[in-house]
């Protein structure tokens, strides 16, 4: 699968759970360990909790894909996962305001999940 298709699927199933305020950051050129990184956020920390199960499942059942190493479930203000060519950051959204993940990449091109 490519970089691509791993970046549509896992925002695939991220909406699928309702996860709000879906950016991704294109990192290539910018960082020599991953091309993108997915950033959401769920309204409670039980949510960010659900749309990481339904990215993990979703991967394991349709790709057999399991992700390289995984952070933060059990506080769940904010989740990493890590599948290598795309990181997925979850959070609450007063972890996300606290952290502003997207200022410190800020020159890496960004766009909401979707966008063509």
């Amino acid at each position: 699968m490519s970089p691509q298709q791993l970046l549509s699927e896992i925002e695939r199933y991220a909406a699928d759970k309702k996860a709000i305020d879906m950016v991704e950051l294109d990192l290539r050129g910018v960082l020599g360990y991953t091309d993108y990184f997915v950033v959401c956020s769920g309204n409670t920390g039980r949510q960010a909790k659900a749309i990481h199960d339904g990215i993990l499942e979703g991967l394991k059942r349709e790709h057999g894909m399991l992700p390289r190493k995984v952070e933060g479930t059990a506080a769940a203000g904010w989740i990493l996962m890590d599948y290598l060519d795309v990181v997925v950051h979850i959070f609450t959204p007063e972890t996300r305001d606290f952290y502003r993940l997207e200022q410190l990449w800020g020159e890496a091109p960004a766009r909401a999940a979707g966008e063509a």
